[in-house]
């Protein structure tokens, strides 16, 4: 199991590393969604470090659904999907292993980017290593579940709509809670249990969602 996930892990950063691209798109609209906030908002810095940690965990989210087709469409459309289901190899070490490659791909970048935003939002130390934090906890959650929407709608015409209108409902919790951990500090209020309550956000995607995305890549694959 260790080996197949290794070799479907270095597959799928191979080929996201050969379509920078689809990667950077990613990024360059999460840099672009939280710059626009500033210029719509205004100067007030008061309110924009405020705001800050909501708009910088929304815009993580957006740019995290932005890149889910490349889950396992490409496979789906070159036939790579089927031979995984046809291998015999546990179908949810593999969805693991995707899921790890998508999140490395963006869930750590979009981690690191956001210390620039709390430079730019003048947001105090700690609160900028909290909603860093919080980011590396919560992301994953945003690729386990999205694998799930980004499953189901594989094959159909406006996937991606779809995927939004099935998956977006879904972060509402990791987004409060994420965004909470960052506000709590600037009211002087411990982000312990908020962290707690992404932790275990991020625990139940880990359990519980290979095991649907596995069930809705055979629905799709017949």
């Amino acid at each position: 199991m260790l080996r197949v996930f290794k070799a479907v892990l270095f597959r799928d950063l191979k080929l996201a590393l050969r379509q920078k691209s689809d990667v950077m798109n990613t990024v360059f609209f999460f840099i672009v969604v939280v710059t626009l906030v500033p210029l719509g908002v205004g100067p007030d810095a008061t309110i924009l470090r405020l705001i800050s940690p909501g708009v910088v965990w929304v815009a993580a989210l957006l740019a995290a659904l932005l890149s889910l087709p490349r889950l396992f469409a490409n496979d789906f459309a070159d036939g790579t999907l089927e031979q995984m289901l046809l291998s015999g190899e546990p179908l949810t070490v593999i969805v693991l292993a995707k899921v790890f490659a998508h999140w490395l791909t963006t869930g750590i970048p979009l981690t690191v980017i956001s210390a620039l935003f709390a430079l730019m939002f003048d947001m105090d130390s700690e609160v900028a290593i909290v909603l860093m934090a919080s980011l590396l906890i919560g992301t994953p959650v945003l690729s386990l579940v999205g694998s799930v929407g980004a499953s189901l709608t594989l094959g159909l015409r406006g996937g991606s709509v779809l995927t939004s209108l099935l998956v977006l409902p879904l972060y509402i919790p990791v987004l409060i809670f994420g965004a909470g951990a960052a506000e709590s500090v600037t009211i002087g209020v411990s982000p312990y249990a908020y962290f707690l309550i992404v932790a275990a956000l991020t625990l139940f995607s880990l359990v519980v969602m290979p095991v649907a995305t596995s069930a809705a890549l055979r629905i799709a694959a017949e």
